[in-house]
C-alpha cells in the first residue's frame, strides 16, 4: 500500500496516512490535486485528504475535488492535531518575530500568536514551513508543526501544544480507484444538487429522517458555472447497501436535479492500544 498525501514528510496528513495504515508507503505531494493525480495515475494505491478540523471548520476544495475526481472514499481517519512553536536550536522564544505555517494551523493558533506578537504567514503546509525554517540562516522566524517535523528537520520545540482549543482534532477521507467492499461499509458520503423552490433542501432531508438515518454531516458548495445555486454534501450514517439508505436514495433521486453516492466506507474506530487487548485465559 502507497498513500498519497499532501506535504513534506512530517506534515499530518502523513501522521493520518500511518494511522490508517502504519504499514503503508507514504507518497509527498505539493497539492491536493496532486494527491488525486497520484491515484488516478496508479503512482498510489491511496490517497488521504484532510476534511473538516474542530476548530478550523471545512476544507472546502477537497469536497470540490471529490465531485471533479471519480474516485470513492474508502474510509475515513480522525487526527489528534498537537501544534509545536519549531525554530533552529538555540532560538530562543524571545527572538521570534515570525511564524511559518499552513493557514488552517494559524487560525487554529491564533490566540497564542496573537499574545506573542509575531507576524503570520501562510505557507503550503505545516511541515513545509519547518523545511523552510531549517534551510535558512534566520534566528528571527518560527514554524506551526508537529514534533515529528522537528525531528524530519532538525528544529527545536519551543513550546508544545499551542493550539487555542486542546481539543483539536482533524478528519480525513481516503481515497482510492475501487471502491470499499461492500460488506465493511457502515458510512456513506453523497452529494447533490436541487431545483431553487421553497422547502427543496427540507424535503430532500426528509427522505433520511423518515427512515431514522442520522446525517452526520451537511455542507453546501456553489454549483459552477449557476450563480447562487448550490450542490449539498451528506454523509449519512447507514451503508448504501442498507434496504434504508437505497430507498432514501432512490427517494432523493425524485426531487434532486442529480444525485451521486461518493462512496461508502467503514467509520473511525481509535486503534487498539497493546495495553488494551486482553490476553485470552
Amino acid at each position: 500500500m502507497r498513500i498519497a498525501f499532501q506535504g513534506e514528510p512530517g506534515a499530518y496528513s502523513e501522521a493520518a496516512a500511518l494511522r490508517h495504515a502504519d504499514h503503508a508507503e507514504t507518497l509527498p505531494c505539493r497539492s491536493f490535486d496532486d494527491v488525486f493525480a497520484a491515484v488516478r495515475e496508479g503512482r498510489a494505491s491511496h490517497g488521504i485528504l484532510p476534511m473538516e478540523n474542530s476548530i478550523g471548520g471545512t476544507i472546502h476544495r477537497n469536497y470540490d475535488l471529490l465531485v471533479e475526481n471519480e474516485l470513492p472514499i474508502v474510509g475515513e481517519v480522525e487526527l489528534r492535531v498537537d501544534h509545536c512553536l519549531l525554530a533552529l536550536p538555540g532560538v530562543t522564544l524571545g527572538e521570534v518575530r515570525t511564524v511559518y505555517s499552513h493557514p488552517q494551523a494559524l487560525a487554529q493558533c491564533e490566540r497564542f500568536l496573537r499574545d506573542l506578537g509575531v507576524e503570520m504567514s501562510a505557507v503550503y503546509d505545516t511541515a513545509g514551513g519547518a523545511k523552510l525554517v531549517s534551510e535558512g540562516e534566520r534566528r528571527d522566524v518560527a514554524a506551526l508543526a508537529s514534533r515529528r517535523a522537528a525531528d524530519v528537520f532538525g528544529l527545536a520545540v519551543l513550546k508544545e501544544g499551542v493550539q487555542d482549543f486542546d481539543a483539536n482534532i482533524t478528519r480525513f477521507c481516503v481515497i482510492a480507484r475501487s471502491p470499499a467492499p461492500a460488506e465493511c461499509a457502515e458510512k456513506t458520503t453523497i452529494v447533490f444538487a436541487l431545483p431553487s423552490r421553497p422547502g427543496s433542501l427540507f424535503k430532500a432531508l426528509s427522505v433520511f429522517a423518515l427512515r431514522d438515518i442520522n446525517l452526520t454531516k451537511l455542507e453546501s458548495r456553489p454549483l459552477p458555472g449557476r450563480p447562487w445555486e448550490y450542490m449539498f454534501y451528506v454523509e449519512l450514517d447507514a451503508p448504501r447497501q442498507s434496504v434504508e439508505c437505497t430507498r432514501a436514495l432512490m427517494h432523493l433521486g425524485e426531487m434532486a436535479r442529480w444525485v451521486r453516492t461518493l462512496g461508502s466506507y467503514p467509520g473511525w474506530k481509535e486503534p487498539l492500544r497493546s495495553a488494551d487487548v486482553v490476553p485470552p485465559s
